[in-house]
């Protein structure tokens, strides 16, 4: 990109193209993943802090991994956003592949078991019926912003010179 004269006399940059539909969708998925993952933990929290099944420091350190991924997980989508090819395969990877696979071990581990929906459901309470919904939310929108961070409008977006 070449400069552009200002009326101020310096010289300024062009603005970059703005990111096509599909990583501006998956910019906001990122977002909304984001926030699902805040009130699984704001559950979660809950549920320990209720039936005494944590302790404080075991609280402390899961609050602290989490809103470190998170805020990397915001920062990486804005860096996505804005055309970082190393941040779209980091989010691809981290959290699309390693962050959903943790996030459905164990119920795929429970039914591997011999356990089944129509079990889990019946014994299920408000909130576990609440977090599921959240964390339902939270794949679907993590495996939907994948989707479209690689659409091939998405990927001559990013292939071109950042």
């Amino acid at each position: 990109m070449s400069a552009i004269p200002s009326t101020t006399g310096r010289q300024r940059r062009p603005s970059p193209a703005a990111p096509p539909a599909p990583v501006r969708t998956a910019y906001v998925l990122w977002l909304a993943a984001v926030a699902a993952g805040a009130f699984e933990t704001v559950l979660a929290v809950g549920r320990m802090a209720a039936d005494g099944t944590g302790s404080a420091g075991e609280i402390g350190t899961g609050l602290a991994v989490r809103i470190t991924v998170f805020g990397l997980a915001v920062l990486f989508a804005r860096r996505m956003r804005e055309g970082a090819r190393w941040a779209r395969v980091t989010l691809a990877l981290g959290l699309g592949v390693l962050g959903t696979a943790s996030m459905v071990a164990q119920p795929l581990g429970y039914l591997a078991g011999g356990g089944s929906v129509a079990d889990a459901l019946s014994r299920a309470g408000a909130l576990d019926l609440l977090f599921g919904a959240s964390r339902t939310v939270h794949v679907a929108a993590v495996l939907g912003a994948v989707a479209l961070m690689f659409r091939p409008a998405a990927n001559t977006w990013f292939g071109r010179a950042r």
